[in-house]
């Protein structure tokens, strides 16, 4: 099974090195030198991290080939893909992976259908989850506790208590 484990970003300096938007909970094990990575475009890669560091809260890589800002930046916005043993879980049971989220069935506590998640967007803050409604229109749910309160796996489905207006604009306070 492929994970999304990163975004790469800007160039950083002149040697080759990227700034790297993490997505995933273990970026140590993920995205350590030896690391080889899939990519999205495919063409991209495979690529072999060469080195890591923290620099202001920001992780940068160096891949193996990459010596010049202007190889870094060629691969600006290039998705990082780690192969992951499809038994493998996240240890704390209110962690999940993208691929088990993707495609539930989103409902209210009365069970009142609201849509799919169609996709995860990954923010500095917190995770979205965008859901297809049935018209077609999409939302974006926050993906807190408060909010989603219950993930159901075996049911295929993901219950939300949205705020007034989250769903609904005429409902907003």
């Amino acid at each position: 099974m492929q994970l999304v484990v990163g975004r790469i970003g800007r160039a950083h300096g002149i040697k080759g090195e990227v700034t790297v938007e993490v997505r995933t909970d273990e970026p140590e094990q993920r995205l350590g030198p030896g690391a080889v990575l899939a990519t999205d475009p495919a063409s991209a890669g495979p690529l072999t991290i060469e080195t890591g560091r923290v620099h202001s809260g920001r992780l940068l890589l160096r891949f193996e080939g990459v010596k010049d800002r202007t190889a870094a930046e060629g691969l600006r916005n290039t998705l990082l893909i780690a192969e992951v043993d499809p038994a493998e879980l996240p240890e704390d049971p209110e962690e999940f992976y993208d691929h088990q989220l993707m495609d539930l069935d989103v409902v209210l506590a009365d069970g009142t259908a609201v849509g799919r998640i169609s996709e995860i967007s990954h923010l500095p803050y917190q995770d979205l989850l965008v859901v297809k409604r049935p018209d077609g229109s999409e939302v974006m749910i926050p993906f807190v506790e408060e909010i989603v309160p219950e993930i159901d796996l075996e049911e295929q489905r993901a219950v939300i208590n949205p705020p007034p207006g989250l769903l609904d604009e005429a409902q907003a306070q």
